[in-house]
This record gives structure tokens, C-alpha cells and sequence, in this order.
């Protein structure tokens, strides 16, 4: 390995694999530098869906799209607040060159199911890799290599090097040292989010928040914190989709993760998939639907509760971010919902269901119980419910009691519940969970022009430095599936363009390893961490 490249990248998820490969493909010279033993971050774990208009796709189907009305509908999924404080210029901007994206990754032999509709967008625009978002991170990762291009796991990057106000390089621990690389064109930050940073998340939205994690546990933030201490300006930063109640992952390797998502497997599927039939395509999307998403409010509305695991109530269900923040301090930060026979009725069958991906798929109270017995358990007593999932029996009955005595207007709920009328009973009652609360992304990072260089708080570029995916969000607010995975793609893509058509900078005289080593001492004296 050498220590000169054109290009860094720091983060080896959709974001960074796309600008490296992008940058490879024009003949740059670039390593990727990840922190995590193997590549992929926050789009490795997704379904996959990449939201996009005027797509090919959407040709072939018939439908007419375009940015502008993509751009509209984009700005009707957060509420009214959250939405005012979007970059629509760079929405608008991002949405414009989605479909060049999708076009791009389809010459690369990747398939997509769809598009599927996702209302409140007027048109189908959702387009879904093909099994899932493990293609992307595999087919550019060997497209990558092929282009020459260099890949370092386990290898974080510590501290930005700057020289005469650009940056040009870094410092990342390889084998537990530091080692300096030095980029001839630029530094490319694609380090992920920070919804699993409690520092970060109790320094912007507030420390009753910090005990909240991030749906991916290496979500720490890195990126955003090494832009700002080089003098990058950060926007958003209180601004997170959740934190919401969801069931805890499935363990191992689920059937579509070990589906192919390159070579002659990956491409048989895409040219088969038209001859799939409907009822197998929905069978495997209900499956990542039962995996991902997260159970409906209504279901907490229409009379279930929440219980710990010692089989007690702890919070008002109703009420939310309250919830969460609740469940996030109980043991183990875990909770089960519990429902009685007249729920576990009312949500199997349309139009009550437990969780869904609209317009796609529905799940209800025996899909769950099909497909992920791990996060769900009936019994005909909740003495034999208590058992099988390992609950005190006498806390959960006395749990019960108390609720149905607040229902019939004996006593007020002593957590502030109001204006349930349905007792629980019956002999038939499923137990959801462990389910936690997290949060889904965190919408926050660093100023970005056009050309995705990083910005200063005066507005100015910092030359040398770029930033992608979540790292440089830019002040968008991209809620409602697909569009941070189209944007994490298309903003690497985009930045490997623009790469390319930098001139080089001078050879870079690296410092020797024991000022490096001092250099390291210094930060991690100051308190600062990767």
C-alpha cells in the first residue's frame, strides 16, 4: 500500500463506495478507508429502496414524472416545521440527477422491482434493488477493485491533516497505529449519521434523548465531527426521523441477505423477476417488511400497552417522543406490546395491520407469528404467555388488572392514559417484541455546495474537503423511503465526476510516524474521539 492517492474516502458505505467508484471509473487513483471490519454502513442493512424520477423505469411503465413535481410531493412527508427548514434548492438539485443514478447503476447490471407507489408522491417512483441493498454495497465494491481502486477495513479515520488551509489528507489508525494518507484532489467524507451518538444527539436535540439508539449501532457521527473541527458548518443537527418503536433485528443472516447480489446469480434474478409470480414477490417483501418496519401507533391507540420486562406498565402508550424516551430508560431498553383476542382479531385482516411499506405490503398479527416467531408469542392464559417469554406472571396479571380497572372508570390511569373503553381479555393473547426505540436516520450534517465541498460558517469552501450521503445532508430533509439511499448514491456519484476534473496537488512530504503518533496524543488529549 502507498501512502499517496488522488482521492480519500472516508466511509465504505453506499455514499463512499459510489463517489470512489465513480472516481475509479475516470481513471482516479483512490483509496476508501472504513472503520467497521467489513464494508456497507447504514445502506448495507436497508431494504434498498431508491426513490427517483423520470426514471427508465417509469418509462416502461407508462408514467409521466418529473423532479419538480418530485420536489413538491418530497416536501409533503414531514410536518409543516421540520419541512421549513429544508434546502429545497439542493432537494431539487439531488432530484434532478437521481434518475442519471439509477441509469448508472442499471449499466452496472443491477435489477429493480417497481416503480411501487409511496403516497403522498402522485406517481409510482420507489424502485427497489433487487434482493436488496447488499447489492449495491457488492457490486460497487467489485467494480471498485476492478478499476484499481484500494480498500481499507478496520482503518478509522482519526484527524484531518491541513496544510496552508486545504486539507490534504488524513490520519487513520491502520493495525491499532496511525498512519498518514495524503490526496492529490480531494478528501471525501462518507462516514454515516450519528443516530447511534448519544454525545451528539444530547448536544443538538437534548439530553433526555442520549439513551435513544440508532437502528445501525456503528452510527457515530465521525464525519460530522471531523468537518466541524477543521471549521464546517453543520445544519440540522436536532432534526432525526424517530425516534420510533421498532422490533429488534432478526439474528443472522436472513433468507434474502444470502440471496446473490452480484455476478450471473444477481443478473438471472433481475431477468426473471418479470416472470415471478406476484404472491412469491410479495412473500419476500413481506419478509423485509416484517424485518424493518415499524408497528403502527394505532395499535397502541386501539387499547394495547406496553410492558417491560418485569411485566409492568411504565408509560403514558399514547403520547410520543415521550414513549420512546421512556422505553430507552427501561432494563435493557426493551418493552413488549401486548394484545388481547379482540386486538389480535381486529389486526388480522384489512384494513388494522401491525406494520407496512404503503401501497406494497401489509403485515398483520400472523405474519408475525409465521415469520418472526423471535418478536412474537401467543398463548391461550397470559400465565402461559408470561412463561414462554420469560416474564413474572404475577406482575403481568396485576399489570392487566390495573388497566381494565381504568377502563371501566374505577380509578384514573396513573400514567396519564386517557379514553380507552375495551378491557383486555379473552383467551387468546400475543406478546410483540422485544421492540425498541430508535432512530431511523439523523437528518443533520455539513454545509455542501453543488460540487459537495464542505463549508465553512461563512459559506466558503474548505479546499480539499467534500462530504456525501448523511455526512454532507446539506440542510435537505429527505423523509419518505428511498430518498436518502438516492441521495447517499447520487452524491457520491456526483462528487467522483466532479473529482476528476480536479488538478492534482503537489507531492505531499508525509510527517514520520512519531509526530503523527504526537499528533494523535494531542487530539485524544483534547477530548476528542472517532
Amino acid at each position: 500500500m502507498v501512502d499517496e492517492y488522488d482521492v480519500i474516502v472516508g466511509g465504505g458505505g453506499g455514499s463512499g463506495l459510489a463517489a470512489a467508484l465513480s472516481s475509479a471509473q475516470r481513471g482516479v487513483n483512490v483509496l476508501v478507508l472504513e472503520k467497521q471490519p467489513d464494508l456497507g454502513g447504514t445502506t448495507g442493512i436497508a431494504i434498498g429502496s431508491f426513490t427517483a424520477s423520470g426514471t427508465v423505469l417509469q418509462q416502461k411503465a407508462g408514467i409521466d414524472d418529473n423532479p419538480d413535481d418530485h420536489e413538491q410531493d418530497a416536501g409533503k412527508f414531514a410536518s409543516p416545521e421540520i419541512e421549513a427548514r429544508c434546502d429545497r434548492s439542493l432537494r431539487r438539485f439531488f432530484l434532478g440527477h437521481a434518475a442519471e443514478t439509477l441509469d448508472w447503476m442499471l449499466g452496472m447490471g443491477l435489477a429493480f422491482h417497481g416503480p411501487s407507489p409511496e403516497p403522498p408522491n402522485r406517481v409510482p417512483r420507489m424502485h427497489n434493488v433487487v434482493p436488496n441493498a447488499k447489492a449495491y454495497v457488492a457490486t460497487f465494491q467489485s467494480r471498485l477493485l476492478r478499476h484499481g481502486g484500494t480498500i481499507l477495513c478496520n482503518a478509522p479515520v482519526e484527524k484531518l491533516i491541513r496544510d496552508n488551509g486545504r486539507i490534504t489528507g488524513v490520519v487513520a489508525l491502520v493495525n491499532g497505529r496511525p498512519r498518514s494518507f495524503h490526496a492529490r484532489r480531494g478528501v471525501v467524507l462518507a462516514a454515516g449519521d450519528y443516530s447511534n451518538a448519544p454525545e451528539i444527539i444530547g448536544r443538538f436535540k437534548g439530553e433526555r434523548f442520549a439513551a435513544i439508539e440508532g437502528i445501525n449501532p456503528n452510527a457515530h457521527g465521525d464525519g460530522h465531527m471531523l468537518a466541524e473541527r477543521v471549521g464546517a458548518k453543520l445544519l440540522n443537527m436536532d432534526i432525526t426521523y424517530g425516534p420510533e418503536l421498532r422490533f429488534i433485528a432478526q439474528e443472522g443472516n436472513t433468507f434474502e441477505q444470502l440471496l446473490p447480489s452480484q455476478g450471473i446469480g444477481a443478473r438471472l434474478m433481475g431477468m426473471m423477476l418479470p416472470l415471478v409470480p406476484k404472491f412469491v414477490i410479495d412473500w419476500m417483501v413481506k419478509r423485509l417488511l416484517l424485518t424493518w418496519q415499524h408497528p403502527e401507533n394505532s395499535l397502541l391507540d386501539d387499547g394495547a400497552i406496553l410492558v417491560n420486562s418485569r411485566g409492568r406498565r411504565f408509560c403514558n402508550e399514547k403520547t410520543s417522543p415521550e414513549r420512546e424516551i421512556a422505553i430507552a430508560n427501561q432494563p435493557d431498553k426493551i418493552c413488549y406490546i401486548l394484545l388481547d383476542r379482540r386486538l389480535v382479531d381486529r389486526y388480522g385482516k384489512w384494513p388494522h395491520f401491525v406494520s407496512t411499506a404503503p401501497e406494497i405490503a401489509y403485515a398483520y398479527v400472523d405474519d408475525y407469528l409465521k415469520i418472526r416467531p423471535d418478536v412474537s408469542q401467543q398463548a391461550s392464559t397470559l400465565d402461559k404467555l408470561a412463561e414462554a417469554r420469560n416474564l413474572p406472571a404475577d406482575c403481568l396479571h396485576r399489570t392487566v388488572e390495573e388497566f381494565n380497572r381504568y377502563v371501566a372508570g374505577e380509578e384514573p390511569d396513573t400514567l396519564g392514559r386517557t379514553g380507552d373503553r375495551n378491557p383486555l381479555g379473552g383467551n387468546r393473547w400475543v406478546l410483540l417484541g422485544p421492540a425498541k426505540a430508535y432512530f431511523t436516520t439523523a437528518e443533520g450534517g455539513v454545509a455542501i455546495n453543488r460540487q459537495m465541498q464542505v463549508l465553512d460558517e461563512s459559506g466558503q469552501p474548505i479546499p480539499g474537503l467534500y462530504a456525501v450521503g448523511c455526512n454532507g445532508i446539506g440542510g435537505q430533509v429527505l423523509w419518505g423511503h428511498g430518498l436518502h439511499i438516492g441521495w447517499a448514491i447520487t452524491s457520491g456519484r456526483l462528487v467522483g465526476k466532479h473529482l476528476a476534473t480536479v488538478t492534482p496537488g503537489k507531492p505531499h512530504v508525509l510527517k514520520s510516524a512519531s509526530s503523527v503518533r504526537k499528533s494523535i496524543h494531542s487530539i485524544s488529549q483534547k477530548g476528542h474521539t472517532s
